[in-house]
């Protein structure tokens, strides 16, 4: 039987080349989809490593060319910190979660490189008010006043890449390129603690490799713009927001300053985030529909021309059902011709580890492919081969 419909395939060619083709290019569009959803759907799903609930961002603005006396900052910090409902807050860089602002590098130690991480300026209090999941290790104290070397702790991502198995915790690290010089104390960076791997692009990224370095008082001298993470009370809302801005005018009427919910900016960015996405399922579903029609009008189209045929086969003792299962057969050989050669092409993605992504999306993808291009090919098959089944000999011989 399946000789037969290879026979059948191959004398109609080139009519089945052009459905080989749609099939074909229908399987890289769904393929494409699926890998993005699939990869979409196991980050949203993965836990962030952090707790952003209850969390605003508290932006204070120096002004354009004016630097931040530490000591003005520290009292701001202080009053703020004092207010009913605030719980704790504290001092980062400007890379703050699920805003579109990063600081990127690549470390290395002892030869091993890491891939690209971020790294993130965090004082004392940084843990305490974003609550990451500690491993090993601790986070800073002032006991890390007197150290020799820049205090940092690392994500569980960053310390595979860089330190294997083995043991991480006192180990030191540098830039991946640090120069001929001697090395500054403040570029060798010393692990105090491994946390869990964070997610704090969007809801939709997967975990970054991710250092936090210790944010010494020097540091805030030439800032412009200090950011500062409060963790506040179930509840707060505009009033404590509103008291937050008075306090910090009541420091010094020169600073501005602004504060955001934590929680917002991640639905702001996750809409945003969405947009690429629903777009790319709006158009695949826009060329599967239009393939689709194609193989329905085709089918039905073969089916006119080879009336003669089936009435011939009908007089030859052919059942009706077995003309309308050759139908359905012939199309799945010429869909599983299609799916083979874009199988092939969407092996190639974790064969060369392409987009630094796992094999196992791209696995799932090309399943998924697969499956949603036979089930369209067998709707849309399902109807001619029925018309084809209901032939009566005598009619088709007599129109032939």
């Amino acid at each position: 039987m399946l000789r037969h419909l290879f026979t059948l395939i191959w004398n109609r060619k080139r009519a089945n080349l052009l459905l080989i083709s749609e099939i074909f290019f229908s399987f890289v569009v769904l393929f494409g989809v699926g890998a993005v959803l699939i990869t979409s759907a196991k980050n949203f799903l993965a836990p962030h490593g952090f707790n952003y609930e209850q969390v605003w961002r508290l932006e204070v603005r120096a002004g354009q060319k004016l630097k931040m006396p530490r000591a003005e900052l520290d009292d701001v910090l202080r009053q703020v910190k004092a207010l009913p409902g605030v719980r704790t807050v504290a001092l980062t860089s400007g890379n703050v979660p699920f805003i579109f602002n990063t600081n990127t590098s690549v470390f290395q130690y002892q030869g091993k490189k890491s891939p690209v991480t971020n790294y993130y300026a965090a004082d004392d209090q940084y843990n305490e008010a974003m609550q990451l999941h500690l491993r090993e290790g601790r986070w800073f104290a002032p006991a890390d006043d007197g150290s020799n070397h820049r205090p940092v702790v690392i994500s569980q991502d960053l310390r595979e890449s860089l330190f294997g198995n083995g043991p991480a915790l006192g180990k030191i690290f540098t830039w991946e390129n640090p120069g001929k010089e001697a090395i500054k104390p403040e570029d060798q960076f010393q692990v105090m603690g491994v946390v869990e791997p964070v997610r704090m692009d969007s809801d939709f990224s997967a975990a970054i490799p991710s250092m936090w370095q210790r944010l010494l008082p020097y540091d805030t001298t030439h800032w412009e713009t200090a950011n500062v993470l409060v963790r506040v009370a179930p509840g707060s809302g505009g009033e404590l927001q509103e008291q937050i801005a008075r306090t910090v005018a009541g420091v010094t009427r020169q600073w501005t300053s602004q504060v955001r919910v934590m929680d917002d900016e991640r639905l702001h960015r996750r809409r945003y985030t969405l947009v690429p996405v629903v777009g790319l399922c709006i158009m695949g579903l826009f060329l599967i529909i239009n393939v689709a029609l194609g193989l329905f009008g085709v089918l039905w189209h073969n089916i006119s021309q080879r009336r003669a045929e089936i009435g011939l086969r009908r007089a030859m003792g052919a059942t009706g059902a077995g003309i309308g299962w050759q139908f359905l057969g012939e199309m799945m050989v010429v869909t599983t011709f299609g799916v083979v050669l874009g199988g092939l092409l969407a092996a190639q993605f974790p064969l060369l580890n392409a987009f630094d992504l796992p094999a196992q999306p791209y696995l799932l993808a090309i399943a998924a492919a697969a499956g949603a291009v036979y089930l369209i090919t067998a709707l849309c098959a399902w109807q001619p081969s029925r018309l084809a089944a209901a032939i009566q000999p005598a009619v088709a011989l007599r129109e032939d």
